[in-house]
């Protein structure tokens, strides 16, 4: 373990209080960092920047967590571990469901990696992140008199100046709750975690799970229609468009007619019939085919050095249950954020179940004669 102690702090807002409060006393973490201009303009960097100032003297890292999470007990024994592990990386516990870096965390758990490599070109998750010391020092003066309100962007910018983006947590301990947003991101829906997992399932993966640390091309799904993240993305002129997947195909050595014709063939007809009855066909469509391209890319890092070479993975029913949390967020996740609401627990069982069809189908396509051969 890290000889040097974690200090901490939870980032709020006046109207916030109480809750922040409850918080740090339920957690055992530090005292609130407190929006200096509550009445000012929405901005997370100016509280970040007040967060990141409140770390202790004899801190060797720093934790800072926003007020609307929940977390387990032992979350600081966790974060505790993990440094030891990484003491040198900003380490983030949380990973919107909805995003790349959600997708990146998804394939990640498939594959029975602990860890993957953040996305470089989009916003860190700042819900739940520890750097070390120096590094939180660094990002102080990094974003001293930025104009950016948003400080999960600010710290992304900066992580790329270190030439390294942040390391998530796939096992996601931490939860966010509630869908009110202070700095504006309440039109984004329900915002949860791509891969909800309790303490006990987290801390073999945290502890000992391997590093997945190059992602290759990335599936992801945004406002119900299914994207690529190409590999080197991050060298685009533009790194943050988004390409459909069809049109960022050719590199991978699959087609649109394949994947068509393996949905055609193998995707359940009833649950393709009645997640389309509920939410449309043309999202059934986009949300099995990105599934069967989240199970060949979770089956090819499976097969990765660090893979093979890691400590056993979380076996029988802890594995199960971490293949079930990744699964259980694509579907709602997928969706346009007005009609995740609309997702009750059985619509979600049904997503879930048809989310893994896709992807027991997708782990079986490396090779050539992998489900057949084109069609």
């Amino acid at each position: 373990m890290t000889t040097a102690p974690i200090s901490s702090a939870v980032m709020t807002h006046p109207v916030r209080k109480e809750q922040a409060e409850a918080l740090a006393a339920r957690l055992g973490l530090g005292g609130l960092a407190m929006d200096p201009d509550p009445d000012g303009p929405p901005s997370a960097l100016r509280t970040a920047l007040v967060a990141w100032a409140a770390r202790t003297a004899a801190a060797g890292h720093h934790l800072v967590v926003q007020d609307d999470v929940a977390a387990p007990a032992e979350l600081l024994e966790l974060v505790a571990g993990s440094v030891a592990r990484f003491p040198d990386e900003a380490l983030i516990f949380y990973t919107n469901w909805h995003a790349r870096n959600g997708a990146a965390a998804r394939l990640a758990a498939l594959a029975g990696a602990g860890w993957v490599r953040a996305v470089p070109e989009e916003f860190a998750p700042t819900l739940a992140i520890c750097l070390p010391v120096r590094t939180a020092d660094a990002f102080r003066g990094f974003a001293r008199g930025s104009v950016e309100r948003h400080d999960d962007e600010l710290m992304a910018a900066f992580l790329r100046t270190q030439g390294r983006s942040g390391l998530l947590a796939v096992p996601n301990v931490v939860e966010h709750i509630g869908t009110s947003s202070i700095n504006g991101h309440a039109a984004q829906g329900v915002r949860l975690a791509a891969c909800p997992v309790g303490a006990a399932d987290a801390r073999p993966l945290l502890d000992h799970g391997w590093v997945l640390e190059e992602l290759d091309w990335l599936p992801y799904m945004r406002y119900g229609e299914g994207y690529l993240r190409p590999v080197g993305h991050e060298r685009d002129a533009d790194p943050r468009r988004h390409l459909r997947w069809p049109e960022a195909l050719p590199p991978t050595g699959l087609t649109a007619g394949r994947l068509r014709d393996l949905a055609r063939r193998y995707r359940p007809e009833d649950a393709a019939a009645e997640v389309g009855r509920l939410f449309g066909a043309a999202f059934a469509d986009e949300l099995w085919i990105h599934c069967l391209l989240l199970g060949r890319q979770a089956a090819d890092a499976a097969r990765r050095p660090a893979a093979q070479s890691a400590s056993p993975r979380p076996a029988g029913a802890a594995g199960a249950r971490v293949r079930a949390a990744a699964l259980s967020t694509v579907g709602p996740a997928g969706l346009p954020p007005e009609r995740r609401l609309e997702v009750t627990p059985e619509r979600a069982a049904l997503m879930t179940a048809y989310a893994e069809s896709a992807v027991r189908c997708g782990e079986l396509l490396l090779g050539p004669e992998g489900l057949g051969a084109e069609p």
